[in-house]
């Protein structure tokens, strides 16, 4: 990710508490962590399918513990995709290769509970059936997308700095410059805004999973001089308070240490809770499911309107009835950054329709995939990010 466009703030005293500040901390998980095992593994099975048939309808939940990995919820495709080749190919590509642990991508165990999707639902979904004649909605539900310029990736700080401290963490594992960095991990990141401008980070977490030959004071010796600096560029600075590995020890992680289960990291998966979110999960869902599709079109809406300079935040609400395509409604706040007229009659010219979402995003691609680690908004290559 490019270094953000702004720089840190000379503030005299930046822990100084002023009556238009507040801090905003925001949190990362690696591609290690149980939750996101699971996410890895639905987007792997459902961009197999697309791949084959990209009008695949695909819903599928992962849970994974100890040295089970369970599949279920909703196929309907064309395609013939061999789950539990996919599923052991997505935990070696994470790194669960040991195979002294319960968890490796040679010895997991693949239970699978999977039918196809609902013919009522279908009725509602595919433009042949559809009343209408038109695709509708997946499903009802309220979607958000927001962006900020306070980043060149018009994304939240706080987010943004924690994804590249875990992504840092498994580069260098991946690299093998650390052999001692397990695939595990989270990071935490808290910024103190002046007014409505990140002027200082002040805190940073770092939890890693490692081996049992590294030492705590040598974690946080890696983590202080040189993740730290890499990962937050031009924001790290000498007063940062740090924790790391707080417990003192993460030799036990991954699956067999918690139980890992798709969808659960959804506000690591947006904004950081800069901003509201709808609730629905994106990992394992065809573009379809609005709970994906709708929140990704309302992102790229959201960016043209602070790319365009209309305002400097602005986030966008849509709603939907199942089986309906055109939304119920659809809100623009731009929280006082700008002229909220002019940035509602722009949004009036967007086609909200999950027909001309999919067309629009071209999002009937194997791309799921690279979206489900270190965040699904403000990674460049994203059709909906440019």
């Amino acid at each position: 990710m490019a270094d953000s466009v702004l720089e840190a703030s000379t503030l005299s005293n930046p822990t100084a508490p002023k009556s238009t500040s507040f801090t905003l901390s925001s949190e990362s998980v690696s591609e290690g962590h149980p939750d996101k095992v699971c996410d890895y593994i639905a987007d792997s099975i459902l961009d197999a399918y697309i791949s084959q048939q990209p009008q695949s309808r695909v819903a599928c939940e992962v849970l994974c513990k100890e040295n089970t990995v369970v599949l279920g919820g909703e196929i309907s495709s064309n395609g013939h995709v061999d789950h539990e080749a996919i599923v052991r190919s997505a935990i070696r590509q994470i790194g669960y290769t040991d195979r002294a642990t319960a968890f490796n991508s040679e010895a997991v165990q693949v239970l699978e509970f999977m039918t196809k999707q609902s013919p009522d639902i279908a009725r509602g979904v595919d433009a042949d059936k559809n009343v209408d004649h038109e695709q509708g909605a997946g499903d009802q539900g309220i979607m958000f997308g927001y962006a900020t310029d306070e980043t060149t990736e018009l994304m939240p700080l706080p987010i943004l700095l924690a994804h590249r401290l875990t992504k840092g963490l498994a580069d260098d594992r991946k690299s093998g410059r650390y052999a001692w960095i397990g695939p595990d991990a989270k990071s935490q990141v808290s910024v103190l805004y002046d007014g409505n401008t990140p002027a200082w980070v002040t805190d940073v977490l770092v939890s890693t999973q490692h081996s049992t030959d590294v030492t705590q004071p040598d974690i946080a010796a890696y983590v202080r001089s040189t993740l730290a600096p890499r990962a937050l560029g031009k924001w790290f600075n000498r007063d940062i308070r740090f924790a790391v590995n707080p417990t003192g020890n993460f030799v036990h992680g991954g699956p067999p240490a918690d139980c890992g289960v798709t969808g659960r990291k959804i506000i690591a998966d947006t904004y950081g809770g800069a901003a509201h979110h709808g609730g629905g999960a994106f990992s394992g869902k065809d573009p379809s499911k609005v709970d994906r599709s709708g929140a990704y079109f309302c992102r790229y809406v959201a960016r043209q309107i602070v790319r365009k300079g209309l305002a400097k935040r602005a986030e966008i609400q849509v709603a939907y009835a199942i089986g309906v395509a055109r939304p119920v409604s659809v809100k623009v706040e731009t929280f006082g950054t700008g002229e909220n007229g002019a940035a509602i009659e722009f949004v009036r010219g967007f086609d909200f329709r999950p027909a001309a979402i999919i067309e629009r995003l071209d999002l009937l691609r194997p791309i799921y995939r690279g979206t489900t680690n270190y965040g699904h908004f403000g990674k460049e290559t994203l059709s909906w990010e440019q």
